[in-house]
């Protein structure tokens, strides 16, 4: 900042540097004031938004303008567009599988490697499986009680195997009721078991561990006991990261001494 003396006397004038401006395009605009309003709720789930002329008589933006904020929103989830006669922008609320669908977006994006995803999973599972029998409903257990079963049928191939054991914790997670949780467990889940070699599982005293594991949390979460249930779960995913470490070291090893 400088000042300067002007012609008029007993006039200052202070030159301040001004940076660039940032003006956002007209369609953020409009597509963060929709936004607020599905959010907020004043467009329920499944309602529809203004039509597109409506909306430009009554923002006096361009149709251009209105169909980019309204592909932005459904970029992000926000509205389901449909066709047709009955067609239009409909209104969607974040979900389970928004957080899913970010999660493993942030995953892959960003490389995180298994050992933090690991890490993150001890963090988050036994809370689940205490929510779990705190919460759960008849219907919560059917769900888990299906998977276990689908686990320990012996005519299954390991395919089947490893289906069903992602189900099993994905039933957990959704037990806990707590939507932020299942998100984080879905996504986890999903990706721990893409990225990893899970041969182990081929070993027959591997799987029956592994259902053991879980029938005895299975019994905590029926019976409603959130402590049994949380040290089970725990003891559980620790000895299945710990596995899972070991692998990966040996096979770092073997690829060193190549």
């Amino acid at each position: 900042m400088t000042e300067s003396q002007s012609g008029d006397a007993g006039v200052v004038r202070v030159d301040v540097a001004l940076a660039p401006l940032q003006v956002p395009k007209a369609s953020d605009v409009l597509a963060e004031e929709l936004r607020e309003l599905i959010l907020r709720g004043d467009y329920p789930e499944g309602t529809a938004l203004p039509p597109e002329r409506e909306l430009v008589t009554q923002t006096g933006m361009s149709r251009t303008t209105v169909r980019e904020a309204m592909r932005i929103l459904e970029v992000q989830g926000l509205v389901s567009v449909r066709t047709g006669r009955a067609g239009g922008a409909f209104a969607r609320r974040p979900g389970r599988d928004s957080i899913a669908n970010s999660v493993n977006l942030l995953i892959r994006g960003q490389q995180i490697r298994i050992p933090a995803l690991l890490e993150t999973r001890e963090a988050i599972e036994p809370s689940c499986a205490q929510l779990a029998a705190r919460y759960r409903t008849d219907a919560d257990l059917a769900r888990i009680e299906k998977a276990q079963e689908a686990m320990s049928a012996e005519e299954g191939t390991i395919a089947e195997f490893l289906r069903a054991n992602i189900d099993w914790h994905v039933a957990v997670a959704l037990a806990s009721h707590n939507e932020l949780l299942a998100g984080f467990m879905t996504a986890l889940s999903d990706t721990i078991y893409t990225a990893t070699d899970n041969h182990g599982f081929l070993d027959q005293e591997v799987r029956r561990a592994t259902i053991h594991a879980h029938k005895v949390i299975t019994s905590a979460i029926r019976d409603r006991d959130p402590d049994a249930a949380l040290r089970r779960m725990s003891r559980h995913v620790h000895a299945y990261a710990a596995s899972i470490l070991e692998v990966e070291e040996r096979e770092a090893v073997d690829v060193e001494e190549v």
